[in-house]
């Protein structure tokens, strides 16, 4: 065994066996074809030693593979989905374990193997004599953490797998063979022939990984998404020279990932590839501060500008940190985790229907600058009491609503 990762095969197949009946799934296995085999990231990950809330399995069979899926889902009652029909790929969802059923694509199981993404993927686990088959010395590379294909035309063939290979730098911290950083220098305009959302799900991978640092930096170093001209008017930073220790383990799980997302890809993109619109949101909110504040010293901004940050920011604080000057960090963190802090979580003393209550006012513009102004008032520590809020709104309403003659 080499850097925890399993290269016994008896081992192995202890494992795999192990985990079919932890997860119970063993309940389709007598409904497989004589030919079936496990292939792909589930037989990876327990080579890797690796643990997911979700297991995703993918089984080969000869033929029928709509068929055979129909049966087990029938017999075991879960959830059936045809995803190809054509290639005859379908899906059952067991509890939380997705597993997928294809056909034999090629004359032998090796042909098959061959044909696959990665070579870490190309190790089958054969049911029939219960055996490893690895004709591509997928175990070697998993041990090596290194990241290489069989053929550029396994690629090319779907060359989102371009992208993939930056999913498993984030998830596994491996290595890219150099001839296919080769490949994917020459061939990253490929990626414009993939479904925009089959890009987008995968850049959410690659930017939740544990080492989405890494494999961020490698995406940019190759301009996966770009030429220079198009980033001219980005935000991006050095990610070289920021240490992401100011962030605890929750907030760089939480935020981490939208930090990264605006280190590849600018508003434009982000609409192209069809995220979601929270996400393009609250890319547009870190883009216009960091602006802002490239443009105007944060020491010099003004109460409103202030609190208007804040206000905008509040959800998302600890995605625009590092756009912060480093004095600055450590402590607008510890304001911010604060949730008693008003200026960093600003809120109020008093909703609408009270105001309208006490102050005999309607909806409309006023209501809405007042609760504005309570609330700024408050995060600025001159407000205290409900009574002090009801003086003020009355004071305010005095001094700013429209005069009748």
């Amino acid at each position: 065994m080499k850097n925890n990762v399993l290269t016994d095969h008896t081992l192995i197949i202890d494992e795999l066996e192990t985990s079919i009946k932890v997860y119970n799934w063993n309940s389709i296995l007598p409904f497989l074809p004589k030919g079936s085999y496990l292939v792909g990231g589930y037989i990876r990950d327990i080579i890797l030693g690796r643990v997911t809330e979700e297991l995703d399995v993918d089984i080969v069979v000869p033929l029928n593979a709509i068929k055979i899926g129909e049966k087990i889902s029938n017999n075991i009652k879960s959830k059936f989905i045809i995803l190809d029909r054509e290639r005859e790929v379908v899906r059952i969802i067991l509890n939380n374990i997705y597993i997928d059923i294809a056909n034999q694509v090629s004359s032998s199981i090796e042909g098959d193997l061959r044909s696959r993404d990665f070579t870490i993927n190309s190790i089958a686990f054969l049911f029939d004599n219960k055996c490893l088959f690895d004709p591509l010395n997928g175990i070697e590379d998993l041990t090596l953490s290194l990241l290489r294909t069989h053929s550029e035309m396994n690629i090319l063939n779907d060359p989102l797998r371009i992208l993939r290979c930056f999913r498993f730098v984030s998830e596994f911290n491996f290595k890219i063979d150099l001839n296919l950083m080769t490949f994917i220098k020459k061939n990253k305009g490929k990626l414009n022939l993939v479904a925009k959302e089959r890009i987008a799900y995968e850049v959410q991978k690659i930017v939740n990984g544990v080492n989405a640092k890494e494999a961020v930096m490698l995406v940019k170093k190759f301009n996966i998404f770009g030429s220079d001209i198009f980033y001219k008017d980005s935000f991006f930073l050095d990610l070289k020279k920021i240490n992401f220790s100011e962030l605890n383990r929750e907030e760089k799980e939480k935020f981490l990932p939208l930090f990264f997302i605006c280190q590849i890809l600018d508003v434009s993109s982000l609409e192209k590839l069809k995220f979601s619109k929270s996400a393009i949101a609250k890319t547009k909110l870190l883009r216009k501060w960091y602006f802002f504040l490239k443009n105007k010293n944060i020491s010099q901004l003004n109460e409103q500008d202030r609190f208007k940050l804040h206000q905008e920011l509040e959800n998302v604080l600890p995605s625009f940190i590092f756009y912060l000057p480093q004095n600055l960090r450590l402590d607008w963190l510890r304001r911010w985790r604060d949730k008693e802090d008003k200026l960093f979580h600003p809120s109020n003393l008093l909703n609408g229907e009270l105001i309208k209550k006490n102050l005999k006012i309607d909806d409309g513009p006023i209501l809405g600058e007042i609760l504005q102004y309570l609330s700024r008032e408050l995060a600025y520590k001159r407000l205290n009491t409900f009574d002090e809020a009801i003086y003020k709104a009355k004071q305010w309403i005095e001094q700013n609503a429209p005069k009748c003659d």
